[in-house]
């Protein structure tokens, strides 16, 4: 594989950097505040990367990897990029403009820090470097929802919430790091201070992500990657189907969508992103039968319920009845526009919602109060 480090100056020291000192990470909130001397140039406008991947998909993905050896997912990881470059019959992470040739949100966290890191030296610099700005881009779409949600409510505390399950949610190797314990210990300290004033942003903390998040996107809305037009989303849905109508029909069976029925292969769509099977179920093109949008409104259906068990358990786990309707709120402001209609999620859910949220934490704080 080639290096890109002659024709792309920066990146190069932007990934040994990120591999230095026992393979720390570059600061999250250098990087979005641009002040590092390892900052990648055009960091934002070169991470394409898609996030593809449902949600138990990518939890499946992070507990087989979490079992493994690190040696082995240095291994798994090495492999995993040759097989991108030639599905993709490219050699190299970015072609000679400089946009990535291959796209890694497909790695779980600890795989990708295996690459970000160099892990066993089996990695190119050019490699790091979209790991990094992969990484990145995985940061900023675990924080949109909460900064929009944070938007609704007037609480920026939301936001360093949803930062510190991102980082707690790292490896075992990447919280042995130094900067991952610094950016650790800022969020917290940006928790406590939002739990006292919960409308300002605090100041002064050092190596605070959320803070360089939130003065690059204010509203939260900011990205690293383009959104894929609707229609985009649902031929590629319509191709997923299809390639498993053709696996189907080689072993002899036929793709069925119903769980009733006996014979037949299954089709599964866990794999599919919420957009997807939001453009299944719409069917705004008539690219899909009635048995395709049914089942994939079932599917629909199914995680909406998860989500909201997920924020009810995370309100009786912590024991505050504001975190419910706050779990909410993140699910919808991570949510396209036609994922909320697909859902029916409106925006008078939205409100009522909000007031909840409000009124909840109004009345906890004079119980604190009194």
């Amino acid at each position: 594989m080639t290096s890109i480090s002659n024709q792309l100056p920066g990146y190069a020291q932007y990934g040994a950097a990120y591999a230095r000192t026992a393979g720390a990470q570059t600061s999250l909130a250098n990087i979005l505040n641009g002040t590092s001397d390892d900052v990648l140039p055009g960091a934002s406008s070169n991470a394409a990367t898609n996030l593809t991947l449902s949600a138990a998909a990518k939890a499946q993905l992070a507990n087989a990897t979490a079992a493994k050896d690190f040696s082995a997912v240095i291994s798994d990881s090495r492999a995993a990029l040759d097989k991108l470059y030639k599905a993709a019959n490219v050699s190299a992470p970015y072609d000679a403009g400089g946009k990535p040739t291959i796209d890694l949100s497909t790695l779980d966290r600890r795989a990708l820090y295996a690459v970000a890191s160099n892990g066993g030296g089996k990695f190119t610099e050019a490699e790091q470097n979209l790991a990094v700005v992969t990484r990145i881009a995985g940061f900023n779409a675990a924080l949109s929802p909460a900064a929009q949600t944070a938007q609704l409510t007037g609480d920026v505390g939301i936001v360093y919430k949803a930062a510190a399950a991102y980082l707690d949610q790292a490896s075992t190797e990447e919280q042995a790091t130094a900067t991952w314990k610094a950016e650790r210990a800022a969020i917290e300290k940006g928790l406590t201070a939002t739990a006292n004033d919960p409308s300002h942003i605090p100041s002064g903390i050092t190596d605070d992500p959320v803070a360089a998040y939130l003065a690059k996107y204010p509203s939260g809305s900011g990205t690293t990657t383009a959104t894929q037009d609707f229609g985009s989303v649902a031929k590629s849905a319509r191709a997923a189907l299809d390639a498993q109508a053709k696996a189907a029909s080689a072993a002899g069976k036929e793709l069925v969508y119903d769980p009733g029925r006996k014979v037949g292969q299954q089709a599964d769509l866990s794999a599919l992103s919420n957009r997807d099977l939001s453009a299944i179920s719409l069917n705004k093109d008539n690219l899909f039968s009635n048995q395709e949008t049914f089942a994939a409104k079932r599917e629909l259906d199914s995680r909406n319920r998860a989500s909201i068990l997920t924020a009810l358990k995370q309100s009786q786990t912590s024991g505050n009845p504001a975190d419910f309707s706050l779990g909410l709120l993140n699910t919808y402001s991570g949510m396209s526009a036609e994922e909320r209609t697909a859902t029916n999620w409106t925006p008078a859910f939205r409100d009522h919602a909000v007031q909840s949220y409000k009124s909840t934490t109004r009345l906890l704080s004079m119980l604190k109060s009194s």
